[in-house]
């Protein structure tokens, strides 16, 4: 038997995954490391220290599993999306990786809206320009660090930096691509109209391959420090929505998934490219070859949850957070909690809005704070499923994952917030059990992805949506939805108030 290996480079921690070839996990290893903020709206990383998580993950998941590394029939990369990671001709990293929460580049990103246009941004790229994505960045580089930007030679995504690495060649794959903000999403190929705009070398960006495909193999030096057999192939892998999209099995028409990590994503399928014009959602190629997805991106969805339980449950569990939650009453006597803890992106692309809590009167205590964290994270969610039906999206079933999955509580809030069922899965391995399958596709174990993905993933649970919550729910919907229109500027005062801008 073969088996695959994905890796996943997080923002938190790169996970290892080994699993066989019906798709079910043998090993899995996961190495944290840190994040720098060093200075408001500041999110980086050291490359390095990814290297070092990937390196030792690899190690683990063949000594545990006892399986020989011959025996690895391909390696599929997925990883945080939108990163930047600036090498010179030498191939070193020149200063710390920008990453997908860094929020310093909304001028940059001003300035190439109106350089390129909104209506040549619909044309060449299918998206807004965001502070998140990959482009303003490098132009952030260009203004600010001129002598780091005069030694740049490549400028590679993170899973891509961890392909070099790894096998020793400069390659990406379209769906990561996709969030660059310098991509042709609807021809699969990056814009040199954008470029040219933004002032930015064509020759700087990787090839660019479909997720499938394999892209180049496991290096001497690699195998030497990880144990892997060198010739491995490594296949173009994904960004970790698509890749995420993958191991959920959301690769056909009428499936959604909603995740609820560090940040909150709603994703949907798409056989041809569907863009908003008004560039709300994002339009990306999907990891399937050929086809395409839609998507939302909520930046503080987990993570607000994990900020409740670092402050009003500071040294208690996610379980006490869950119980006074349950104990409160649908819609939490009216507290309803903005989730803009660090900024928003969809529908909103605003480094500025800032979290709140609107309604709280003397009758609230703990527990509705708790229960309206989570309604507010789904209502942030819905923002996105309801301009997928103003784009004709069909929404059939939900496949929930992250760990926002993990709560049935928040599965029900979920589904009754969204009015619809809700599913979780019999493997719950994100984009790390994606990747593999990818690898699996493109070493020819599987003929398309949707067989690899019928193989290895099945429902074992539903929540149907509860219509008495639902009523509620609609009412409370339409006053969340006015406060960030009502609250707006006063998000930007309190950030020039406090020196952020």
């Amino acid at each position: 038997m073969n088996y695959y290996l994905g890796i996943d480079i997080g923002t938190s921690g790169t996970k290892v995954l080994l699993i066989d070839e019906t798709g079910l996990p043998v090993a899995t290893a996961t190495h944290e490391y840190p994040l720098s903020t060093p200075r408001p709206l500041w999110a980086e990383q050291e490359p390095a220290d990814w290297w070092a998580a990937v390196v030792a993950g690899v190690q683990d998941v063949l000594r545990t599993s006892k399986v020989a590394s011959a025996a690895i029939g391909g390696i599929g990369l997925s990883g945080q999306m939108h990163g930047s990671v600036f090498l010179d001709a030498d191939n070193q990293v020149i200063r710390p990786a920008l990453l997908w929460c860094d929020q310093r580049t909304q001028a940059q990103c001003d300035w190439l809206t109106a350089e390129v246009g909104i209506d040549n941004l619909v044309e060449y790229i299918s998206n807004p320009v965001l502070t998140g994505f990959t482009a303003p960045k490098i132009i952030w580089l260009r203004e600010n660090e001129p002598d780091a930007y005069r030694r740049v030679a490549k400028v590679l995504l993170p899973k891509d930096y961890i392909r070099l690495k790894l096998t020793g060649e400069f390659a990406t794959e379209v769906s990561d691509a996709s969030g660059t903000a310098l991509f042709d999403v609807r021809n699969r190929r990056w814009s040199r109209e954008v470029l040219a705009a933004a002032k930015i070398p064509y020759e700087w960006m990787a090839d660019c391959a479909e997720s499938a495909e394999v892209t180049a193999s496991v290096s001497s030096a690699a195998a030497a420090l990880t144990g892997l057999t060198a010739g491995t192939p490594v296949v173009g892998g994904g960004g970790d929505q698509a890749a995420g999209a993958v191991g959920a099995g959301v690769v056909e028409t009428g499936i959604v998934s909603s995740t609820i990590g560090t940040s909150g994503v709603v994703f949907a399928y798409a056989d041809a490219p569907a863009t908003d014009p008004k560039l709300r959602i994002h339009t990306f190629c999907h990891a399937v070859p050929g086809k395409w997805h839609v998507m939302g991106v909520h930046l503080s969805s987990g993570g607000s949850l994990r900020w409740l339980r670092d402050t009003l449950y500071a040294g208690e569990s996610y379980d006490a957070i869950n119980r006074e939650a349950a104990s409160s009453p649908v819609g939490s006597e009216g507290l309803i909690f903005l989730p803009y803890l660090t900024g928003e992106r969809t529908p909103y692309p605003d480094p500025y809005a800032r979290g709140s809590f609107f309604g709280l009167t003397l009758r609230h205590a703990r527990g509705h704070f708790a229960r309206s964290v989570m309604e507010g994270v789904s209502y942030s969610l819905r923002d996105s499923f309801e301009i997928f039906k103003e784009l004709g999206v069909e929404i059939g079933q939900v496949r929930a994952s992250g760990g926002g999955a993990k709560s049935p509580l928040w599965r029900q809030i979920n589904a009754d917030v969204m009015r619809a069922e809700h599913v979780t899965l019999s493997i719950d391995e994100g984009p790390a059990l994606g990747v593999a399958l990818l690898a699996a596709v493109g070493t020819g174990v599987y003929a398309t992805v949707a067989d690899a993905c019928r193989a290895a993933i099945r429902v074992t649970d539903r929540v149907a949506p509860q219509s008495k919550n639902a009523d509620v729910y609609d009412k409370f919907y339409p006053v969340y939805r006015g406060l960030y229109p009502a609250l707006k500027e006063s998000f930007r005062a309190v950030s020039r108030a406090v020196g952020e801008e």
